[in-house]
Formats: C-alpha cells, structure tokens, sequence
C-alpha cells in the first residue's frame, strides 16, 4: 500500500509536466463540456425529467444567490462562477469512485533487483492541493477584484487600514486583513483535506476490510464530497456578499 501527498507525473507536454491529476481534471473538463452540449442542444419548451431536474438546480442555486446578494442584477452576475465551482468541485469528488482511479496506469521497467512500479493514469483531483489553490486563487481574486470593483479602492482599502478609528479600529482592520488573506489557506486545505483524507481511509478500509464495510464508507464519502463542493461555493458567494458590503 502506498500514499503520497503529491500527483505522479506521466509526461511533458512542452516543457510542462503533466501530472495524473492534471490528466483527471481534463477528463472531468471533457465529460461536463460534452454533457453540457447534449443538454444544451435538447432544451425545449416541454422539458423531460433530465432537463426539468437541470431546470431546478439552476433555479434554486439563482434563488440563493440573489437572496445573499440581495440583487437580481449582482446574481445574474456572480451565478455562473458560483454554479461552475460547485458542478466542477461535485463532479471532481464523484469520478473519484470510477473504477479507472488507481487500477489503469503505466508499468514503469523494474530496477535492478526490485519489482515493476505501475503509476495511477488518473489521481483524484481534489486530493492534489495545486488544483484545490488554484480554485482558492481564482475565488480570491474574484472576491477582492469585486470589492474594489464595487466600492473603489480607498474605500474597500479603508475596511483593512483606517487610521481614522483610533487604535482599536487600526488593530480589528489589520486582524481583518490577515483573516482575508488566510482565505487562500482555509478554502485550499479544507477542500484537499477532507478529500485527501476520505482517499487514505478508504484505501486502508479496502486494504484490511476488503468485504462489506467499504460500501458504506464510499457512501458516506459521496455525500463528504457533495458537501465539500457546496461549502467551498457558499464561502465563495458569502466572501463576495462581504467584500461588496459597505459596512
């Protein structure tokens, strides 16, 4: 039995080194993109159960998001980066359980005297922490982009630095600003650790209880990753409705 905390890598594509979780991510990519052209093209006045049950899930995550945001425009503007992380997150988590992952790969030749070494074509996505900070960068980038977008710099400046509020309120800005900046950190590790995590507890139940006990536990790991994927976009959506706050 073997862990690692990093992906492995397959091969170089000019220069850069792909990785079986960056090979992951492109399979995950391809089935939305391809789902979401067959549903795109199908779309009709009289929907069917596939398109009615798509139909529902846009119209209750528009609903929240113009309920946090408190307006129908802002939402408009905000749904398509919330719903894309949630779907790409969820779906993540989800391929996870193919059987594809850790069973198809490349046999490496064996070194003197040692055995032949097979590395995984496929990695779980979110259970690599390059893929899990680059979401946490593009949300905080979006977050602070839309602050300043919203108020202006000065004034979504004065939310971390004021020297007008005396002492107290010079020391909660900067509080205010190191916890802004810990976002990249909670949103990134939250997400790689409880996936990571279901991973190493799996793998060890499969590897010593091998009949019965994983069936629930990969059950219990779904809903793990649903909640992952909602939690990471809520955060997203609630950082936004502050940075946006004049208050």
């Amino acid at each position: 039995m073997h862990i690692g905390l990093h992906s492995e890598r397959l091969f170089s594509l000019w220069g850069v080194p792909i990785t079986n979780s960056l090979l992951a991510t492109w399979l995950v990519m391809g089935v939305l993109l391809v789902a979401a052209y067959i549903i795109g093209r199908r779309l009709s006045l009289l929907p069917g159960k596939a398109q009615n049950a798509v139909e529902m899930f846009f119209e209750y995550v528009m609903g929240l998001v113009e309920q946090t945001l408190e307006s129908r425009p802002l939402a408009r503007r905000y749904f398509p980066l919330i719903a894309t992380i949630f779907i790409f997150i969820f779906a993540a988590n989800m391929f996870d359980f193919l059987p594809i992952f850790g069973t198809v790969g490349l046999r490496l030749p064996a070194q003197a005297g040692g055995e032949h070494e097979m590395i995984p074509l496929f990695h779980a996505v979110n259970a690599d922490l390059n893929m899990t900070l680059a979401l946490a960068i593009i949300s905080f980038l979006v977050i602070e982009v839309s602050g300043v977008a919203m108020l202006g710099a000065l004034k979504y400046g004065s939310k971390f630095v004021n020297l007008k509020a005396g002492l107290v309120g010079f020391l909660v800005g900067i509080v205010e600003l190191i916890g802004n900046l810990a976002r990249l950190v909670s949103l990134s590790f939250r997400l790689f650790g409880a996936i990571f995590a279901g991973e190493v507890l799996l793998l060890v139940i499969g590897m010593y209880v091998p009949y019965f006990l994983p069936v629930p536990l990969m059950a219990f790991e779904m809903f793990i990753g649903l909640l992952q994927a909602a939690v990471f976009a809520i955060l997203t959506l609630a950082f936004i409705k502050l940075a946006i706050s004049h208050h």
